[in-house]
């Protein structure tokens, strides 16, 4: 029973391998012609079609994921290195006016 499972399953994979290598539009293939898959996904019935999965289908037209910025002030090291560095320059700013006040 497991046996007969698996053939159909990968009958159903094969058929599949070819009808993806044919509603692809020919000019969308990557590495060779579309007609040369066809033949390589029908000639090798699983190898050829894990080759066209990873070799010639078309990548999907996504647009690339941009970098997340921080979502808030106290998660930017840069915001945090500012309000570090403007607290050290008013405490100096403080200790140069206690020094130039007379005593």
């Amino acid at each position: 029973m497991l046996r007969v499972v698996l053939v159909l399953l990968g009958l159903a994979v094969y058929i599949w391998f070819i009808v993806d290598v044919l509603r692809t539009p020919g000019p969308a293939t990557r590495a060779l012609p579309k007609a040369v898959w066809l033949l390589i996904v029908i000639l090798l019935p699983l190898i050829g079609g894990v080759l066209w999965l990873l070799a010639g289908r078309p990548k999907p037209d996504r647009p690339r994921r941009r970098k997340r910025g921080p979502v808030a002030p106290d998660d930017d090291p840069h915001f945090l290195r500012q309000i570090s560095d403007d607290a050290w320059a008013e405490k100096m700013r403080r200790r140069r006016e206690e020094g130039e006040s007379p005593a």
